[in-house]
């Protein structure tokens, strides 16, 4: 079975250095999402510019996600009922709840708290700025996500703290279809 992997870039969207980008250029199908405004995360758009991901491809889906693109996923299943999709990776959701996030990022509040109507994992840093670990388990716990992978002094788990090409993601990948 093919299934689409849809990959969500987070605030500034995914540098060339980025494991998002590396995924994208490793998998012949994949669809990276296309936001309007990359450094204004805003709710309904990002919600909007994850369902024009879907709508471009057939067949099942699984989300691929960093920081605010794992967030707008998330909301994205609150708003649309799809059955395509297979399961989610979260890496590294951005707390835009917060009181110390980004003023850039507010805009996405609040986050979603509800049960994902598909599997899912998260994995997150023990040292990202953007996302206490506790916060992530307990996101973690809300979505249902089926585990939780702490990565050691990864940061924000993005090329800046060397997360370019990530041969795991393609196993995880694996795991969920």
């Amino acid at each position: 079975m093919t299934v689409n992997v849809i990959i969500s870039p987070g605030y500034g969207d995914s540098s060339p250095d980025h494991w998002q980008t590396w995924l994208n250029e490793t998998l012949p199908n994949s669809v990276r999402v296309q936001q309007i405004n990359w450094f204004s995360p805003e709710r309904d758009a990002w919600i909007e510019g994850v369902q024009r991901a879907v709508e471009s491809v057939e067949g099942p889906i699984i989300f691929v996600g960093h920081s605010c693109g794992s967030v707008a996923i998330t909301q994205w299943a609150e708003r649309y009922k799809n059955p395509r999709v297979r399961g989610a990776i979260l890496v590294a959701p951005a707390d835009v709840d917060d009181e110390y996030a980004l003023e850039a990022i507010k805009v996405q509040r609040p986050m979603m708290l509800s049960k994902l109507p598909f599997p899912s994992v998260v994995v997150c840093s023990d040292n990202d700025i953007h996302i206490d670990v506790d916060r992530a388990f307990y996101f973690a716990e809300c979505w249902g996500s089926r585990r939780v992978h702490v990565l050691n002094e990864a940061g924000h788990i993005n090329g800046d703290t060397g997360y370019g090409a990530w041969p795991q993601m393609l196993e995880w990948i694996e795991e969920l279809v």
